[in-house]
């Protein structure tokens, strides 16, 4: 518990993708999120965030997060020599209004080889990761930040860093 506001109840938080394409769903989650945060909590600001790998066979589809090794594989084989779109929704309240922001980056994994997988999931360093893998973790040693901000991959979008800086 932070202030009044209830960190565990964001656990509770329905993460189900609405329809639509990816850059909605992150969108609409992270605003999930942000409906379970009150106003009297006493702080400048609250942050709520999350993060969504676009399937690279379909724009429309997300890849979501792992609930044991054999998902954390599957999505990793699914990943592997291949480029795909991660997109991160940040929303920031100051004095009880949010802003939110969105942003996407573009990522590269190499081929990975079965010793690669069995690493990353025996680690692991992707249990709560959105595709199974932490760019700054283990699986910065297999995937590249091929277009736009690793903050982004990470689970930021940091336009939402100006926003801050300028209050």
């Amino acid at each position: 518990m932070f202030g009044d506001i209830n960190v565990e109840s964001l656990i509770g938080v329905d993460e189900t993708p609405p329809n639509g394409d990816v850059s909605r769903k992150v969108l609409e989650i992270c605003k999930r999120k942000a409906g379970f945060v009150g106003t009297k909590h006493g702080y400048d600001y609250v942050i709520v965030a999350d993060t969504m790998i676009e399937d690279p066979d379909d724009f429309n589809s997300a890849i979501g997060k792992a609930n044991d090794e054999f998902e954390a594989t599957t999505m990793l084989l699914r990943l592997s020599g291949r480029r795909h779109r991660v997109w991160s929704a940040t929303g920031i309240q100051i004095a009880g209004d949010w802003t939110f922001f969105i942003e996407s980056a573009m990522v590269e994994f190499e081929e990975l080889l079965e010793d690669d997988i069995e690493l990353l999931v025996k680690s692991g360093s992707w249990i709560g990761k959105a595709g199974s893998y932490d760019l700054a973790g283990k699986a910065g040693n297999f995937a590249t930040l091929i277009e736009g901000d690793k903050l982004a991959v990470l689970g930021f979008a940091s336009s939402a860093l100006k926003l801050i800086a300028s209050q």
